[in-house]
C-alpha cells in the first residue's frame, strides 16, 4: 500500500484552481494543514490574491479562457485540483489545457455531462500518460465507493438505486450547478442509455441510517461513474426531500416535463440566468464552519440481478467538509503513485482509483451492509 502523505508530495508543484471558491478554499486550507504547499489560481486576481496571501501560498491569476496564457501557468505543475464550478463551463478548458502540459487533472464536479467528458477521455489521456478524474469529492467519492462496495455482493447485478442524504447550506458553486441541473431535467440510466425523465416521476421512501426519507430521482454524477465502476446498466439516483416538497413534485411531474423547455428557454437565456446567478451568490454562502462540524451525511445503494439483491449504508460529514478531505487525500494517491513508478492513467473514477474501500479513509466515515439494531 503506497504511503500517501512523502515526501514526494511536497517536491511534486500542483495547482488548485477556482482557490477563491468556497469549495475550493476548503481544499487549500485541508491541504496546507496536511502539509502541502500548492499554487492557488483563479480568474480573478482581485479575488485571489486575498486568499493566497492569507494562506501563505503562491498564486497566478489565469482566465480559461486564455489557452495560451493556460498552458504557460501550467508549465511544472504536476496535476491540478480543478474547483471551478460550474464545471460544465469550466472543466473542458481546464483538462485540454492538462493534456497538453501532461499534468493530471482532478475535479469535484457532481453534473453528469462534465463525467461524461472526462471520461470519454481515457485513449487520449493514456496515450498522454496523464490522469483525468471527475468527482473526488462528495460528488461522487462516497456514492461511488459504496456502489463498488454493494454491486460486488450482487455479480451479475442488472439493477442500482443510489441515495443521497443530509446536505443543506449549499454554496453558490454547488447552487448554480444545481440550478443548470434543473435546466436540463431529470435523468436515469436504462439498459445502458441515459433516459430523460421528469422531476418528480420515481418519487420513494428510502431508509437511511438515522431514519426513513422521502427521494426524487436527481440527475446525480452516479449515473455516469456507478456505470463505469460496476457496469450495471440500470441506474436510478436520488436525493432526500422534505416529504410535502416531494410529493407535490411527484403530482406535478407530468406539467413539469410540459414547462421544462419553456423554462429552459426562459430561464436560461444569457441576461437572465446571469442574474439568477448573482442572486444565487448573494444568497447561499455556504455552511460556517460551526454548521460543518454538526451536519452528517447519508447514502443508501440497493443492487439487484438474478433474483438476488444485497443494500449498504454510509454515514459521513458535511458533504464540504467531505470534500475538501477526500479530495486532498485522492490527491495525495495520484502523486504518490507517480513518484512510486505506479503512475494512474487513462480517465477513472475514485472508486476504480483506490478500490471501494477509499471512502472509509476519510475521517468520520462508517459502513453498514445491515441497519445497526
Amino acid at each position: 500500500m503506497l504511503d500517501p502523505r512523502t515526501t514526494v508530495t511536497d517536491q511534486a508543484r500542483w495547482m488548485i484552481y477556482g482557490a477563491y471558491g468556497y469549495s475550493g478554499r476548503l481544499v487549500a486550507e485541508e491541504a496546507l494543514r496536511r502539509g502541502h504547499r500548492p499554487v492557488l489560481a483563479g480568474r480573478s486576481r482581485a479575488k485571489l490574491e486575498p486568499v493566497a496571501a492569507a494562506l501563505g501560498l503562491e498564486s497566478v491569476a489565469v482566465d480559461l479562457g486564455d489557452p495560451a496564457a493556460l498552458r504557460k501557468a501550467l508549465d511544472g505543475v504536476t496535476a491540478v485540483f480543478h474547483a471551478a464550478g460550474p464545471f460544465v463551463n469550466t472543466s473542458e478548458a481546464m483538462t485540454r489545457a492538462c493534456l497538453a502540459a501532461g499534468a493530471d487533472y482532478l475535479d469535484i464536479t457532481g453534473e453528469v455531462p462534465v463525467f461524461a467528458k472526462t471520461l470519454a477521455l481515457d485513449a487520449a489521456a493514456r496515450d498522454r500518460g496523464t490522469l483525468v478524474m471527475s468527482g473526488v469529492g462528495f460528488d461522487v467519492v462516497p456514492t461511488d465507493c459504496l456502489a463498488a462496495h454493494v454491486a460486488a455482493r450482487v455479480p451479475g447485478a442488472t439493477e442500482l438505486a443510489i441515495a443521497i442524504a443530509g446536505l443543506s447550506n449549499l454554496s453558490a458553486g454547488t447552487g448554480k450547478s444545481m440550478f443548470d441541473g434543473a435546466l436540463a431535467g431529470g435523468l436515469v440510466r436504462r439498459e445502458g442509455k441515459l433516459k430523460p425523465v421528469p422531476f418528480g416521476k420515481g418519487a420513494r421512501r428510502v431508509r437511511f441510517l438515522d431514519r426513513e426519507r422521502s427521494v426524487l430521482p436527481i440527475p446525480w454524477g452516479d449515473l455516469e461513474t456507478a456505470y463505469r465502476t460496476t457496469g450495471i446498466p440500470n441506474i436510478t439516483t436520488y436525493m432526500a426531500f422534505p416529504k410535502g416538497l416531494a410529493n407535490a413534485a411527484e403530482r406535478t411531474a407530468g406539467i413539469g416535463a410540459m414547462a421544462l423547455p419553456f423554462a429552459r428557454a426562459v430561464l436560461g437565456a444569457g441576461p437572465i440566468k446571469r442574474v439568477i446567478e448573482q442572486a444565487i451568490e448573494a444568497r447561499l454562502p455556504g455552511p460556517d464552519e460551526e454548521a460543518r462540524k454538526g451536519a452528517r451525511s447519508f447514502v443508501w445503494v440497493r443492487a439487484a440481478g438474478g433474483g438476488r439483491e444485497a443494500e449498504g449504508w454510509l454515514e459521513s460529514i458535511d458533504g464540504y467538509a467531505f470534500t475538501a478531505a477526500s479530495g486532498v487525500r485522492a490527491l495525495e494517491k495520484v502523486l504518490a503513485a507517480r513518484a512510486a513508478g505506479k503512475k494512474l492513467t487513462g480517465a477513472l473514477t475514485p472508486a476504480l482509483a483506490f478500490g471501494a474501500d477509499f471512502v472509509l479513509e476519510i475521517e468520520g466515515t462508517r459502513r453498514y451492509d445491515a441497519l445497526p439494531a
